[in-house]
């Protein structure tokens, strides 16, 4: 249950979590109205999910409206219980977070995550319906009768599901219905983050990405190859209120996957910073596989707004004839939104239909022919010129001995 914030010291922390956005602070409660639980903070939950299309990833965050779930929060100690606080918000999703504690620390053992993929607000044209639950492992823990408190973000991954925790303070095993004003600081704030020198940033322009190879099969066999380095330009805007244009590599070590359907293959890469989706269309009456559609889901440690999304689905990229395969060694810039471009570099492609897992004959770019071109044309440009200068001397060889007399 959101706290009414009467006390001042409440009232202080509320008006920190606004200036923040949208952290807001929960308090679990006791047969005698004494808090045992407090924790204020944001939090976003980045899900990916099936539909008929192939997969799709679903935003949410933590809405102003969500509440403490009473029936599933305790403040412990009944039937030797460990104290629970379950958030619960929108159409039957939940956040809990299990506490348990030895003598010197205590820390959050379990984060649950319950989502309803019946609720089409957020899980639009989903495959599979009804609510499913992922438990998580937390790095949560603080000194005993001190408050936990992490200005960074918190980030937990599992399976098809990221969450990220922002501004966060948190305390359990409450003994004064309050925060404690001595704090134990997470690891990624470091030992002193209001004094100690700033965190660099990304460089703005990283080195060319690795190539990658991947490869999709379905039921029927491969239905994606392919070759490439991808690159994510992104345009955001920094906490001090800066606009910057940021550069990121794709790691060849990142986690991928996909399905095969007969109009469209999907490739997802997923890292714990990102989820990337390429989606490739066929149209059948050309018998032509190209890339239409590109998802992006990135948490931005340095942004104002930290999850940042983009998408496209109406491209027209990389294309070739099915059975054929797209190749291009110039490097290709695709615009997927004012906010996001993605990079190919080195790329050779083929979707759909792939035999013996190897690409087909090359379909090349047109900007590789282009660049044959240069050279043809630099190479006839100085062949003229030789000849010019060839006819040149001969005509004036034969004009010189003309002029020559008999005596």
């Amino acid at each position: 249950m959101a706290a009414p914030g009467a006390r001042q010291p409440l009232l202080l922390l509320l008006l920190a979590g606004l200036a923040h956005g949208a952290s807001a602070l929960f308090e679990v409660k006791d047969n005698n109205g004494t808090a045992c639980i407090m924790a204020s903070f944001s939090a976003s939950f980045l899900t990916t999910y099936e539909t008929g299309n192939g997969s799709k990833i679903s935003n949410m965050t933590l809405p102003a409206s969500a509440d403490v779930l009473k029936n599933s929060s305790s403040c412990g100690k009944e039937n030797g219980s460990e104290p629970s606080l379950a958030i619960t918000f929108g159409s039957g999703h939940l956040l809990k977070l299990n506490f348990t504690k030895n003598t010197t620390l205590y820390s959050v053992q379990h984060m649950y995550f319950t989502y309803n993929l019946s609720d089409t607000q957020f899980f639009p044209n989903a495959s599979i319906k009804g609510i499913h639950t992922v438990n998580f492992t937390t790095d949560i823990k603080a000194d005993i009768n001190k408050t936990y408190r992490c200005v960074s973000d918190i980030r937990v991954y599992r399976n098809n599901v990221t969450i990220v925790l922002q501004d966060a303070t948190i305390q359990a095993y409450l003994s004064g219905s309050n925060f404690s004003k001595e704090e134990t600081r997470c690891s990624q704030d470091g030992p002193s983050p209001t004094t100690g020198p700033p965190t660099p940033s990304p460089p703005l322009v990283p080195t060319n990405p690795i190539v990658s190879k991947y490869n999709v099969t379905g039921d029927n066999g491969t239905c994606l190859l392919a070759s490439m380095a991808l690159q994510l330009n992104i345009t955001y805007l920094k906490t001090d209120n800066k606009t910057v244009t940021r550069a990121f590599n794709v790691d060849p070590n990142d986690t991928f996957t996909g399905s095969c359907g007969d109009q469209l293959v999907t490739l997802k890469v997923v890292n714990k910073n990102s989820a990337l989706e390429l989606q490739f269309g066929m149209n059948a009456s050309s018998s032509l596989f190209f890339l239409k559609g590109v998802q992006l889901n990135m948490t931005l440690s340095d942004a104002r707004e930290p999850m940042f999304s983009a998408s496209n689905s109406s491209l027209k990229a990389l294309q070739a004839t099915v059975g054929n395969s797209y190749k291009c060694s110039t490097e290709e810039r695709i615009y997927v939104s004012k906010a996001l471009s993605l990079n190919v570099f080195s790329v050779q492609v083929q979707a759909f239909k792939v035999e013996s897992d190897r690409f087909g004959s090359v379909e090349e770019c047109v900007q590789d022919g282009n660049n044959m071109l240069i050279p043809i044309a630099v190479g006839g440009a100085l062949a003229g010129l030789v000849l010019i200068v060839l006819i040149a001397y001969l005509i004036g060889r034969k004009r010189s001995h003309a002029g020559y007399q008999t005596i």
